[in-house]
């Protein structure tokens, strides 16, 4: 009996996933973009120093390497579904919903449908691997998924006093600071 598996068809599929992820270089974040910053970060720069923040993680109770992990999986999705910003007015299930498909030409109902055709792209292993990740952030069930969460806010918060720093105007970003309602560290 024949093989269903083309061969290269595992390549192909890296291919596939590596250039959607690409996609984060492309996808400006959202709150800045609504307030008019020029040249705004990508979601892949705010991923990077999230990993950055992860990978400075002293305290030997933390695993550091899967708090990178988080953070370089956290906003995968939005490769497929966009950057989602509180401001839209979407609820965190439905934000969920929509990041969680099988085919990448249909338009994704939410982020789990866009992780499992991402991670599907994906050898079985790595494809559990990454789906899992992305979902113990999800649902704050470990410690590191719970520090890398603060590693979240406080990256908005740091990038938002630079662009202020930047501007020159300081205060213009409020909201993004006020919005963390104390909840970083």
């Amino acid at each position: 009996m024949a093989s269903t598996t083309e061969p290269g068809t595992g390549m192909s599929n890296m291919l596939k996933f590596m250039k959607l992820v690409g996609q984060l270089k492309r996808v400006p974040r959202t709150g800045w973009v609504y307030r008019n910053v020029k040249q705004p970060e990508s979601v892949s720069d705010h991923m990077y120093r999230m990993a950055m923040m992860s990978l400075t993680i002293t305290d030997p109770t933390v695993n550091k390497d899967r708090c990178i992990k988080l953070a370089l999986v956290h906003d995968m999705a939005e490769c497929i579904v966009g950057d989602i910003a509180p401001s839209d007015n979407i609820t965190k299930a439905e934000k969920h919903r929509r990041e969680e498909a099988s085919s990448p030409y249909i338009a994704f109902e939410n982020n789990g449908e866009a992780m499992r055709h991402l991670s599907g792209l994906l050898p079985e292993g790595l494809k559990q691997e990454i789906y899992g990740l992305w979902e113990e952030y999800e649902t704050q069930s470990s410690p590191e998924a719970r520090l890398v969460k603060q590693f979240d806010l406080l990256e908005m918060i740091l990038q938002a006093h630079e662009y202020e720093e930047i501007e020159g105007t300081p205060g213009r970003l409020q909201e993004f600071f006020d919005s963390t309602n104390g909840d970083v560290f």
